[in-house]
This record gives C-alpha cells, sequence and structure tokens, in this order.
C-alpha cells in the first residue's frame, strides 16, 4: 500500500527539504503551502527526480478556511507522515506590531498544527503507525514575543503527546532548530549580519536528524552540538537571565 505524507510550508527551506528526504525515503508527497506555481514546480521536480506521486494544495494556513481545507485532506485521505513546518517571524516588538499580524503568527503557528494533529491522529492510532514532526525552535526556550511563546506551545504539546502515544507506534516529535539557512530571516526583514557563522545550521542535515530521531522515538530533536549546548544552559539558566537574552537576540534582529 502506498505511504503518504503532507508537508506544510513545503516550498522553501525546511519544509522543501523534508519533502525531498521524504521522497528519497518512498513516500509520495502532499504539498501545502500558499505560493501555487512554487508548488507546481516541486512537485514536478519531486516527480521526476524520485518516481513518487503528488498532490498541490494551495492553502493560506492564516486564515480559517486555509486550514479547515487541510483538515478536510486529512480527514479524507490517509495521511502516514505529517510535518507541521509552516511558519513566520515578526520583525517588530509586540507593543508596536499589528495585531492582525499577531494573531496570524499565532493562527499559523500554534492554530493550525493542534488542529491538523487533532484531524490526523485518531487514524494513526486507529492503524498503530504514523509520524508526526512539528516544526518548533530553540526560540521556544527564551522570551522572544509572541514567535517564542509559540514555539514554546509547539514543544510543549510534541511532548504531551509523545508521552500520551508512548503504548503505540505513532511517533511525535518536536524538531528545535536555532538559525538555519533558508528564506525565513528574508521574508522576516531580519538582520542577521551580527550571527557568526559557525550558527547556521544547514536545512538537509537538520532535517536528516531530525527524521532519524522522531522514527527512533525521541520527543525533542535539538541538531547541532553548538544548540544543545545552548538549549540546555537556556533550560537550566534563571529565568532572569533567560529573559535579559530574548530581549537581546529580539532587537538585534531589528536592525
Amino acid at each position: 500500500m502506498e505511504s503518504w505524507a503532507l508537508v506544510t510550508g513545503a516550498t522553501a527551506g525546511i519544509g522543501e527539504s523534508f519533502t525531498r528526504l521524504l521522497a528519497e525515503n518512498g513516500y509520495n508527497i502532499v504539498l501545502v503551502a500558499r505560493d501555487l506555481p512554487r508548488l507546481q514546480e516541486r512537485a514536478l521536480a519531486l516527480e521526476s527526480k524520485y518516481q513518487i506521486s503528488t498532490v498541490v494544495v494551495q492553502a493560506d494556513l492564516a486564515t480559517v478556511s486555509g486550514c479547515a481545507t487541510i483538515e478536510n485532506y486529512i480527514s479524507n485521505n490517509q495521511i502516514d507522515v505529517l510535518i507541521n513546518n509552516a511558519g513566520f517571524g515578526i520583525n517588530k516588538a509586540f507593543t508596536v506590531s499589528p495585531l492582525d499580524a499577531e494573531q496570524q503568527l499565532l493562527d499559523v503557528l500554534v492554530r493550525t498544527p493542534m488542529r491538523l494533529m487533532h484531524v490526523a491522529l485518531p487514524g494513526m492510532k486507529a492503524r498503530d503507525k504514523g509520524v508526526i514532526i512539528n516544526v518548533s525552535s530553540v526560540a521556544g526556550w527564551i522570551a522572544g514575543g509572541t514567535y517564542s511563546a509559540s514555539k514554546s506551545y509547539v514543544t510543549v504539546l510534541s511532548e504531551s503527546l509523545h508521552t500520551e502515544l508512548a503504548g503505540t507506534h505513532v511517533k511525535v516529535s518536536a524538531l528545535c532548530p536555532g538559525f538555519t539557512r533558508t528564506e525565513f530571516h528574508q521574508r522576516g526583514r531580519m538582520s542577521m549580519k551580527g550571527l557568526p557563522g559557525f550558527m547556521w545550521l544547514n536545512a538537509d542535515k537538520l532535517v536528516a536528524t531530525a527524521w532519524k530521531e522522531a522514527v527512533a522515538g525521541k520527543a525533542i530533536s535539538v541538531p547541532g552540538i553548538q544548540y544543545r549546548i545552548l538549549t540546555f544552559v537556556m533550560r537550566n539558566a534563571p529565568r532572569a537571565m533567560v529573559r535579559r537574552i530574548g530581549m537581546n537576540v529580539r532587537v538585534k534582529q531589528r536592525k
């Protein structure tokens, strides 16, 4: 029987890397994003290179209707792997950013993965098989506005579901990368000029690590020794220090 993986934010960055890794592992791919021409281009490239099948679903996950479109697709089709990757950042302090932008970020980063998992998990549990990877961030352990708060939600919910499903063959894992070379920072107009080269991660490498660890049953994947050290410090340092670090990172990105 054919196996299908659904990837949100599938046209660039970490999501695009996941589509190639999963196709290489024999999965047919459902690609979800807003940009239809890029979706179609990626789908054709995957089919040509890996001889797999693809489905393109154009949806704006910041909207109720866009999220419902993907919920309905999952309800009506067997999805064996779900990669909740779609996301974006806001390059403004909470007190001056548009309320609509804050709401859209919450809808994409929190509402959508929660709802898609809630729809996908009953089928996975019934088949006693499935993998869900939620793309979170090391930012979830600092205090950096709505983005950090949203990623904290994603990580904690992933941990909770990982524990709840421990007696099954359904795997749920949070991927918590640090700074990764993708379009994310350019789209958010964030300045990254001060970041040392060794802090940048390669999307393909971190995706390979995340997949290996998710399949092995690991609840949280933090690729890169530099980020494993940093994460340990952030999770154990006094919260006042962590808050200052988070604020400093956010301020530097706005320059």
